[in-house]
């Protein structure tokens, strides 16, 4: 089995699932956040305010560039990666991509009291997490390869999803899916 890439919105729980993953499968786990800090000695939301948006999304592309040439990773992307054509089909020729679904009402709940991430620094985080999920659930929906509601299951139970539906097929993930038929 190739690499392994979880996508979707902040509070999907791509962290969680992925290093649950990683373990089963006796893989290594990166989250592309996590190794930007590390190489940049600098927070997410300290390089948003020296570089900007723009700044963050070039050092983010050269990351996920370098997290996926290698095989047998399982990767957590930060919720803005499929924002790039060119991370878009970085991603799906790379790996089996997992768009971890997740409404809108459950994102607000998991981040309503999380003050490291740039985007959320706004007078109304639901109204902002609204606004991301309609312009990046398309291209979430674009990029995956399988798409897997998190809704009321435990992170090992949503991991075991996946590897079930990683041996069955893309097609098996994508068609089986209610969240695919919004």
């Amino acid at each position: 089995m190739r690499n392994i890439i979880l996508i979707g919105p902040m509070g999907a729980g791509k962290t969680t699932i992925g290093r649950i993953l990683a373990h089963r499968l006796g893989r290594q786990f990166r989250d592309s956040d996590r190794e930007i800090e590390k190489r940049t000695g600098a927070t997410i939301p300290l390089i948003f305010d020296i570089e900007g948006e723009a700044g963050f999304r070039q050092r983010e592309h050269d990351m996920l560039a370098e997290l996926v040439s290698g095989d047998r990773v399982v990767l957590a992307t930060g919720g803005g990666a499929v924002l790039r054509s060119e991370n878009r089909a970085l991603l799906h020729e790379n790996g089996l991509v997992v768009y971890l679904y997740t409404p809108v009402e459950r994102q607000f709940e998991r981040t309503q009291h999380d003050t490291q991430r740039p985007l959320l620094q706004t007078g109304d985080r639901r109204a902002t997490l609204e606004r991301l999920m309609a312009e990046r659930d398309p291209l979430y929906r674009e990029t995956a390869h399988l798409i897997i509601e998190t809704g009321g299951q435990s992170p090992r139970a949503m991991a075991e999803r996946i590897l079930r539906a990683a041996k069955e097929g893309p097609q098996a993930g994508k068609a089986n899916n209610p969240a695919n038929r919004h």
